[in-house]
């Protein structure tokens, strides 16, 4: 890694619709991508909800953007985290959710966290 790049990492802890936060924190991802940064995306608490499969969201009258974290390796974006406390809370798993991750716990995670150069919550 050049001593340019940046560790960056993505924190999402919003549900995926009714706040802009979700949609935001997608565009800011792939922005920084496209310079080249080491972008790592983790999702926490009603984060979780993002990368649910079967997202329904015509009743809301609102785009469903779950779709575009499929295309985030595209982007050379690989490395997705969930928290494997807000998946049991929610009573999800990994086979609900759209994309590959790695499930970490809230300890774990927060080890991560400290290895970034920047971390931005969402």
């Amino acid at each position: 890694m050049s001593s340019n790049v940046k560790k960056f990492m993505f924190v999402n802890r919003k549900a995926p619709y009714g706040t802009i936060y979700a949609l935001e924190a997608l565009e800011v991802v792939l922005i920084t991508a496209a310079f080249d940064q080491d972008v790592s995306l983790a999702f926490l608490d009603d984060g979780v909800y993002q990368l649910k499969k079967g997202q329904q969201t015509k009743g809301i009258e609102t785009k469903n953007f779950s779709p575009a974290y499929r295309a985030l390796e595209d982007y050379d974006i690989e490395k997705l985290y969930v928290e494997k406390e807000a998946l049991a809370a929610r009573g999800l798993t990994e086979e609900d959710l759209l994309v590959d991750v790695t499930v970490l716990s809230r300890a774990e995670l927060g080890t991560l966290m400290d290895e970034q150069d920047v971390v931005l919550s969402f």
